[in-house]
């Protein structure tokens, strides 16, 4: 039995009590229930500090009338907004009295028995740090997706940060309880004023301090999602390319004071996880936005990745993050952007056409031989980013499905495709209902394959989002899971409306996400097609 575990089991020793800091600012429909999630984790919490951020909307007095009947709820008032969440929580931090201390923000909420979970690890581990699981909750739809869940598929207790890289890779402050004196001591405070990203910053700072961490496989955290939200998030809101340049600022002050610290591994983590991460997820939306904001974020990107050395390149460098950072450096001005939407796709597709140099190494495009995809060549295939087209045709009773792989410089002829499972997979609870094998078939340099699409079966739980997902088999066994790019030709993206026994009719929407693959939106029956029109008159209203 590990130490967490006889923690978990120990429930007679005693208990230090808990700090949690929930801070607000204009979020009156919210902030209570943040509170009360905190001050429902039990005996564990001493003390709540609500830091109102000189709301204007009523939210102090309901924190106030509040914190009447609940003595153990502190409001403290700030005179002026700062702009940022890391002002307001310093200003918690500095409040708090008790031996650790939990963040909150005003729209999320802690799930029941989240304090107990950290503060046993904690304790039972002598941790200056406990982590556990935040799963991001979409709203409306419950849907939820477990932050950087290979951290927490275990108990764990990590002695040095440098000994879980990984650690790198979970920015969030909110997820982890700390003990008060380890932040006191080693004066770690968020970045001031309108700073946003400043948990990246934050977390930068701890585990430069080097603290023990212990983590622990239960939910602790509930990151509320709210895309439809009149003010949308800091991380949310990436419209206005200030959003990139103050992330890209971050990343770099992360690496800094990590590599200030001597923690030479995690700051080269640092940097490879802002190609791998926060470089892709931009990309894959590069090109909804206006041309001003495309030249002004690929002279921001190009000026920070002028800053990483060969080492940087050198690991991994046929991994989608680095290859899309190559082609950003090398180009002056915004370019192939529909193939950099692929490649930063998950899993990343590379995109035809391919070329090659002279001397017949693989490189990105005649354009930019100096972007050389010879690391492909060495790659083991089940990692390869393959290329499918994807075309649905609605059809009388039903919809046919057509796709087609792309050869990758020999690789694919070599390794032998055989056949590819087709998925549909539910997007608000990831449930797979329709699955099919299919052939591939060989014509000159691709494979393709056709197979008919289950309206009846996807329209089953109503109204609902399916995204499609393929498994490529080869002939020695080895498989490789990918998505299939959506063709956009004329009337392949057309709303359909299908017949069907079941249903009466199924109204039928094949679409382009935002890295460009295939989706399928469908709505059975007269009242789910009244749904379906009745949302697109609210979002043309709105």
């Amino acid at each position: 039995m590990n130490a967490v575990q006889n923690a978990v089991q120990n429930p007679e020793r005693p208990r230090p009590q808990v700090a949690v800091v929930v801070i607000g600012y204009d979020d009156a429909a919210h902030v209570t229930d943040a509170v009360r999630s905190a001050l429902a984790q039990g005996p564990a919490v001493r003390e709540v500090v609500a830091v109102d951020d000189c709301s204007t909307d009523g939210s102090a007095g309901l924190l106030d009338r509040l914190a009447a009947s609940e003595p153990r709820l502190r409001v403290v008032r700030r005179r002026a907004n700062s702009g940022g969440c890391g002002t307001p929580r310093n200003t918690g931090l500095a409040a708090v009295t008790s031996p650790y201390v939990m963040f909150l923000d005003s729209d999320d909420v802690l799930p029941p028995g989240a304090v107990d979970a950290l503060l046993d690890a904690a304790t039972g581990t002598h941790a200056e740090v406990a982590s556990g699981l935040c799963v991001r909750r979409e709203l409306p739809s419950g849907r939820e997706v477990p932050w950087q869940a290979p951290l927490y598929a275990l108990h764990a207790v990590v002695p040095h940060p440098a000994q879980r890289p990984r650690l790198v890779h979970d920015t969030l402050c909110v997820n982890k309880l700390y003990r008060t004196g380890f932040l006191r001591e080693h004066r770690i405070r968020f970045p001031e004023g309108r700073f946003p990203y400043e948990d990246v910053v934050f977390t930068a700072r701890v585990l430069a301090a080097a603290p023990r961490i212990a983590l622990v496989p239960d939910r602790v955290y509930v990151w509320h999602v709210r895309r439809s939200a009149e003010r949308l998030s800091i991380s949310l809101d990436r419209s206005g390319v200030e959003n990139w340049r103050a992330r890209t600022e971050a990343c770099r002050q992360a690496y800094e004071i990590l590599l200030g610290a001597g923690q030479k591994e995690l700051a080269r983590v640092a940097r490879a996880k802002f190609l791998d991460h926060d470089l892709r997820m931009y990309l894959r939306e590069l090109g909804l936005r206006d041309a001003a904001y495309r030249r002004a974020w690929w002279e921001i990107t190009r000026a920070h990745l002028a800053e990483y050395d060969a080492d940087d390149w050198a690991r991994n460098p046929a991994a989608p993050g680095r290859l899309a950072g190559r082609v950003v450096l090398a180009a002056p001005e915004p370019r192939d952007l529909p193939r950099l939407r692929e490649l930063a796709a998950r899993p990343a597709r590379l995109y035809p056409p391919y070329a090659r140099a002279a001397d017949g190494t693989p490189v990105w495009s005649a354009d930019l031989p100096q972007v050389s995809l010879e690391p492909l060549l060495t790659r083991p295939v089940r990692v390869l980013p393959l290329a499918v087209d994807a075309e649905l045709r609605p059809r009388a009773r039903g919809a046919r499905l057509r796709l087609r792989l792309h050869e990758l410089y020999g690789r694919l002829a070599q390794a032998g495709p055989e056949a590819v499972e087709v998925e549909w997979r539910h997007r608000d609870d990831g449930e797979a209902v329709v699955r099919r094998t299919t052939a591939l078939v060989p014509s000159a340099g691709t494979w393709s394959a056709e197979t008919t699409v289950d309206l009846a079966a996807l329209a089953a739980p109503g109204v609902g989002t399916w995204d499609l997902r393929l498994r490529i088999r080869f002939r020695d066994g080895v498989s490789r899971d990918v998505t299939a790019h959506a063709l956009t030709g004329a009337g392949l993206l057309r709303r359909s409306a299908v017949p069907s026994a079941r249903h009466g009719v199924v109204l039928v929407q094949p679409y382009a996400t935002h890295s460009g693959a295939l989706a399928l939106r469908v709505a059975p029956g007269v009242r789910g097609v009244l749904s379906v029109v009745r949302g697109r008159l609210r979002r043309l209203l709105h």
